[in-house]
């Protein structure tokens, strides 16, 4: 008898809800309007574009599931960034939903 390993084949609704929720983790809070900081400075949250196709569009790179247009608020420019949310960012002003 010989034994075959059998790949665990998963659903594709299943894959897709598993990259939504880790996409949704590394984005975090940050929703239009919040405005948070962390080492590299102080932002307020103009847009989040979770279309993929998008997201890799604006940030010119294959990998992006997200794109956040943030404002700084120390230097008054805007800017797109795929950041992932992590423990060092602070929000400073929350949205409500």
């Amino acid at each position: 008898m010989q034994n075959r390993i059998r790949p665990v084949q998963h659903s594709t609704t299943q894959a897709d809800e598993a990259l939504r929720r880790v996409t949704a983790q590394q984005i975090g809070p940050r929703k239009p309007g919040l405005v948070y900081d962390n080492a590299a400075g102080l932002y307020q949250v103009l847009a989040v574009v979770t279309d993929t196709a998008e997201a890799r569009r604006i940030l010119r790179r294959n990998a992006a599931r997200f794109a956040i247009l943030v404002r700084d608020l120390h230097a008054g420019t805007e800017h797109y960034t795929g950041a992932t949310w992590t423990g060092s960012d602070r929000v400073l002003k929350a949205v409500t939903a």
